[in-house]
């Protein structure tokens, strides 16, 4: 099974005068995905994105704040019933 976005990266960006529309225009505007989830205030949000350039969201991201609970999950592996 080919998916057409690979990865599936979930973080947590902590800032300040952080904007929900802000962040979820720049992504889906800059970084090529889909399945797009951003929630949170303007001091802490989670991301949740699919991609295939996991590192292109962590930069943007990391640009914005201190960026942590990093989880990126390969679903072809998944999907082919390896680790992810």
């Amino acid at each position: 099974m080919m998916l057409k976005y690979r990865y599936d990266a979930q973080l947590l960006i902590e800032g300040e005068n952080l904007s929900e529309d802000e962040i979820s225009s720049d992504i889906t505007k800059n970084i090529k995905g889909d399945c797009l989830l951003v929630v949170g205030d303007e001091k802490l949000i989670k991301i949740h994105f699919h991609t295939n350039v996991p590192w292109e969201l962590l930069a943007y991201c990391a640009s914005l704040g201190e960026i942590f609970d990093i989880v990126i999950e390969d679903m072809q592996r998944q999907a082919k019933g390896l680790q992810g």
